[in-house]
């Protein structure tokens, strides 16, 4: 995928119905539930940390979109991964940014191959099949789980959805923070290439 995307985003960008600056992004969901996440910790000596652990069948699930160009970072809080979920997370970023045209890259998931209406402004690009580790939205997940979710138990979902979004918060609202972590060489000298092209055309 690193040698073919800017070949792709130049064929993807001409498909738009309308010219308009291009923004790429990867896309993922992610589960998060009651079930804690136990963890080493730091702890002056000779403390030695306790921790709560809990095993509750509940989940909620976050959808994410990041741009590695910029750092924007865009998520949703939803009940279910389907198809009806996918659309309605699509919808809305397509609505945050309607002076611009979208590349969102998603997995193969049975959800993200449902027929969609897209969005003018909006198209889908597929990963190659199990390839997670080309999606920096992944590293996004393990920087929320990480700073927002070990060695904590939650007295129920809507305080674990409250937590969530108080993660989710943080990253759309630290662009330099979630740069540092997607900004891959490969991705920004795509972009880079695909908007030279669009510019010479």
């Amino acid at each position: 995928m690193e040698k073919k995307l800017p070949s792709d985003l130049d064929q993807i960008v001409a498909s738009f119905v309308k010219a308009q600056p291009l923004r790429l992004m990867f896309q993922d969901e992610a589960r998060f539930g009651r079930i804690s996440d136990t963890c080493y910790c730091w702890a002056k000596r000779p403390i030695r940390p306790m921790v709560q652990a809990m095993l509750t069948h509940q989940y909620t699930y976050a959808y994410g979109a990041v741009s590695p160009m910029d750092g924007r970072f865009d998520s949703l809080v939803l009940p279910h991964v389907n198809g009806h979920c996918m659309n309605l997370f699509i919808n809305e970023i397509a609505g945050r940014y309607p002076q611009e045209n979208i590349v969102m890259v998603v997995d193969g998931a049975g959800w993200h191959k449902t027929e969609f209406k897209l969005p003018d402004n909006l198209k889908l690009h597929f990963l190659p099949p199990y390839s997670p580790e080309l999606n920096p939205q992944e590293h996004i997940w393990d920087e929320l789980r990480e700073k927002w979710f070990h060695n904590i138990v939650f007295d129920s979902l809507d305080a674990l959805e409250d937590q969530l979004v108080t993660g989710l918060q943080a990253l759309e609202a630290n662009p330099t923070i979630v740069k540092s972590i997607t900004g891959w060489d490969w991705i920004i000298s795509s972009i880079s290439i695909s908007i030279s092209i669009s510019i010479a055309n």
